[in-house]
């Protein structure tokens, strides 16, 4: 049985590995994805000040699989946060969490008072950007903010409101 909660210190681990083994596996482990982003090894404390949320998926031995967050978009409009880092293990995918956890992500967005919600991707991951376009989001034709990713090519965003 899947569940989600609140990333905890303790998470840190298992969360930077689960980020190094998802992107490489859809070819993001080079220069301008975010398994460099300095933040990996620390999601906890990234994830702990105000505007931000980042959660972990469970198994039923609470052992971590997958997770996803929202923060303030770096360079982006007042009002617009981040879908960050959203990534399951294999194992885990095709079973309707990153649906259930996604919806959870975008009503703490809201709560947080986000107006809109902004994620990059790249070709390849068809199941979530078939999931994005399934719940509202929108393609845009270039990127957003300076979030540092360059090796993203599909960029998305849903108004909240």
């Amino acid at each position: 049985m899947l569940t989600f909660r609140p990333i905890r210190p303790e998470d840190d681990p298992a969360v930077a590995a689960i980020i190094r083994q998802v992107m490489p596996e859809f070819g993001a482990d080079g220069p301008g994805f975010a398994i460099h982003d300095p933040e990996v090894d620390h999601m906890s404390a990234a994830y702990s000040v105000p505007g931000a949320a980042y959660f972990v998926v469970v198994d039923g031995g609470d052992q971590v699989v997958g997770g996803a967050g929202i923060a303030a978009l770096e360079g982006g409009e007042p009002g617009t946060c981040e879908l960050r880092k959203m990534y399951f293990l294999p194992e885990t995918r095709g079973q309707g969490m990153g649906e259930t956890l996604l919806r959870h992500c975008l009503v703490v967005a809201q709560d947080l008072g986000y107006r809109t919600c902004y994620l990059e991707t790249l070709s390849g991951m068809d199941q979530a950007i078939r999931l994005y376009g399934k719940l509202g989001f929108k393609p845009l034709c270039s990127p957003l903010g300076r979030t540092g990713h360059g090796g993203c090519d599909h960029w998305f965003a849903r108004e909240l409101a």
